[in-house]
């Protein structure tokens, strides 16, 4: 390991967090990551689920879904259930989850069993192959999740291989610029270097999680490798949302001024 130390923007809030750089180890990410998820990750991070992508941009107001009556949906990275539960209420005609933590398969599980709903659910890395069905679905979609992959390209790929023709890839993760950008001394100021793709390891607590923060353009190029034309990009703040927070809300003063949140839909050429 690189022990470089340094400060990194958390990935959800406006808060810095202490982080190491670290060699980029697949089995190693995925063991850290699948326990973090296994034991405290959505008391630390949280759940973002539809209709938010995450941060001040909603699917009420895009609505890059639009009907989903009777389509086939998979999502990567399913969490504990609720973006599933969203589709399931709007009609969907088949639900499918993936996730890397049996926690957050199981969470699903019961939480979608609670509502009436259920879905196909695999517990596997989004890397791998898990015998999820080719040319099947008409939306793949990843809310806040798509960021843990270890190998982008390789993810892209294999989720275009799920996809029908046509079909749409929707995905959401932290802006970026967000994670250049922190709080100092009542100003925003860059404390990281954009362009930095390093893998590293942020402690939590007693909860330990491994990232990587990619530029706009890996995402950009990697899609389009995987046959996908970009069809929208949504980088902006909803002002509604903004609004709906305390003015004084270091997080939401940072909304306003950048982007803090990142969405494309993209289509299966």
């Amino acid at each position: 390991m690189d022990k470089h130390s340094a400060n990194r923007t958390n990935i959800i809030g406006g808060g810095e967090v202490g982080a190491v750089t670290v060699d980029m180890d697949k089995k190693d990410i995925h063991q850290t990551n699948s326990l973090f998820w296994d034991t405290r990750g959505n008391e630390v991070l949280g759940a973002t689920a539809l209709p938010l992508y995450g941060a001040f941009v909603s699917e009420e107001k895009c609505q890059l879904f639009g009907d989903v009556t009777g389509k086939k949906l998979l999502e990567i990275g399913c969490g504990s259930g609720e973006s599933l539960r969203y589709h399931g209420e709007r009609s969907a005609g088949e639900l499918w989850g993936m996730d890397l933590s049996e926690n957050q398969i199981e969470k699903t599980r019961q939480h979608l069993a609670a509502y009436g709903l259920s879905a196909n659910l695999v517990c596997a890395p989004m890397e791998e192959q898990c015998g999820i069905p080719e040319n099947y679905f008409d939306f793949v979609y990843s809310v806040y999740a798509i960021g843990w992959t270890t190998d982008l390209e390789g993810t892209f790929r294999r989720i275009a291989s799920y996809l029908k023709k046509d079909g749409a890839f929707i995905i959401s993760w932290s802006h970026p610029i967000h994670k250049c950008v922190a709080a100092e001394n009542d100003k925003f100021v860059f404390k990281k270097n954009y362009f930095d793709e390093s893998w590293y390891s942020v402690t939590i607590g007693d909860s330990t999680l491994s990232l990587t923060d990619r530029k706009l353009s890996t995402y950009v190029n990697a899609l389009s490798k995987a046959g996908f034309v970009i069809e929208q990009m949504i980088e902006e703040s909803d002002d509604d949302i903004i609004q709906s927070w305390n003015a004084n809300n270091e997080f939401a003063r940072k909304a306003a001024m950048l982007p803090v949140t990142f969405v494309f839909k993209a289509r299966k050429l």
